[in-house]
């Protein structure tokens, strides 16, 4: 079988990526710059950009069955280009927000490549992730690590947040495996966390004292408005409101899926300490490329 991985260097692609190098398999990754991918021995990188549909044909001969990676604006001629190349069953990483309201840009945004896919003809599954464990380095790792401090409104707000290595699992399993298709997995983490309980997952991980101090909905705005747009920022306040009244999903789908029980988000937090006591970079693990609140995110 031959596979292509587009976001094969992100933060959930280079999960699905290792896993796939040892599957036997032929696994061909699309990326824009081939010479610093640091993908793994055995995966095949090829050049190309899922923004300029035109530089997909090569990459896309031969192809048994894709994972895509969502960029709406090009996801129709994406998808139809995969279709016309002989794919038979794309994967699309997708988001929990597409079970919002519509109006959700998170929706909006990734409800699209699902349209596209579905209407390609190709077999396809969905993997929808409830938020990223990784969107806590973007939000808190400067903070913590210069201050000891997370600022943040609504710390009750309670999530279910995912591994990304655990998305990657659903994603390469659904490639590796029939049966998948029509499926449309909405993936979490074993448990819902509240933010203020997140701090302490993460101030136990690295060993030092982390306050969380609680801002209002209007403090949050101001300061999430200096890095997002206005309706970023008024969905992920509703987001957070919300899920301070009613926490998120959990779900067994990583169980069901993969045979094996969803990490802990204190088993996410061991694996990246130095991301906020060390060196690391506040958007070393962020989403993947997607600024959805659930995600995608």
């Amino acid at each position: 079988m031959n596979i292509l991985l587009t976001g094969a260097t992100g933060k959930v692609g280079r999960h699905v990526a290792r896993s796939l190098a040892a599957s036997g398999h032929h696994v061909r990754a699309l990326t824009r710059t081939p010479a610093t991918a640091a993908l793994p021995a055995g995966v095949e990188v090829v050049e190309g950009d899922l923004e300029q549909p035109h530089t997909l044909p090569a990459a896309l001969e031969g192809i048994d069955r894709m994972y895509l990676f969502p960029v709406p604006e090009t996801a129709h001629e994406v998808a139809a280009l995969a279709r016309k190349a002989g794919v038979g069953h794309i994967v699309v990483l997708s988001s929990s927000s597409v079970l919002d309201d519509e109006s959700n840009p998170s929706h909006q945004h990734h409800r699209a490549v699902e349209r596209a896919v579905e209407d390609s003809g190709a077999d396809w599954t969905f993997v929808r992730p409830d938020e990223f464990a990784g969107n806590t380095l973007w939000k808190w790792g400067d903070s913590i690590r210069t201050e000891g401090v997370v600022r943040a409104p609504y710390g009750g707000a309670a999530r279910a947040i995912v591994h990304e290595a655990d998305i990657a699992a659903v994603v390469a399993t659904a490639l590796l495996e029939d049966g998948h298709a029509g499926a449309r997995y909405l993936v979490t983490g074993p448990r819902a966390l509240t933010q203020v309980e997140q701090v302490a997952v993460i101030a136990e991980a690295i060993g030092r004292d982390i306050r969380f101090e609680e801002l209002s909905r209007e403090a949050g705005r101001e300061a999430m408005s200096a890095v997002m747009p206005p309706p970023v920022v008024e969905m992920l306040l509703d987001y957070l409101a919300g899920s301070a009244v009613t926490p998120g999903p959990v779900t067994d789908v990583v169980r069901q899926v993969t045979g094996r029980e969803a990490r802990t988000f204190a088993s996410w937090a061991a694996e990246h300490v130095d991301g906020f006591s060390g060196d690391g970079e506040a958007g070393a693990t962020g989403a993947d490329g997607s600024s959805s609140a659930g995600s995608a995110g």
